[in-house]
């Protein structure tokens, strides 16, 4: 089996790739001065020759939340702010029912799920 080049394989692929490799990817867009997130072919600037791969540290703070009452138990939904300045949408795992809330500082973790791997976020003490 070869190895696809980066430059053929999609930013979702790219993404997922990194995941496996324990790391929190994004994009950032040297003509829209920001970053990217979710991966994509054309950033904001317009130009894909913009955009540059970075690895983020994983930190951030949750923007808003939600959790989920179902009868099997429940579970949250966090938007959060990672610090180098995109928002993504993931889990807090190790929150408490009611423990969850906006402003609390998280940090990203890479686990696996199903035939890949995920984000999920566990509070920064």
């Amino acid at each position: 089996m070869t190895s696809t080049p980066d430059a053929a394989r999609s930013p979702r692929a790219l993404f997922l790739a990194a995941l496996a490799e324990g790391r929190l990817a994004y994009q950032f867009d040297h003509g829209a001065g920001r970053a990217v997130f979710p991966p994509q072919a054309v950033g904001p600037g317009g130009r894909p020759s913009e955009l540059e791969w970075r690895t983020s540290r994983g930190e951030g703070t949750v923007h808003a939340c939600t959790e989920v009452q179902r009868r099997d138990g429940a579970f949250n939904i966090a938007l959060v702010d990672l610090d180098e300045g995109f928002r993504m949408m993931a889990t807090v795992v190790d929150a408490a029912p009611g423990a969850l809330r906006i402003g609390l500082r998280v940090a990203a973790r890479i686990e696996p799920w199903n035939d890949a791997h995920r984000v999920v976020f566990g509070a920064l003490a």
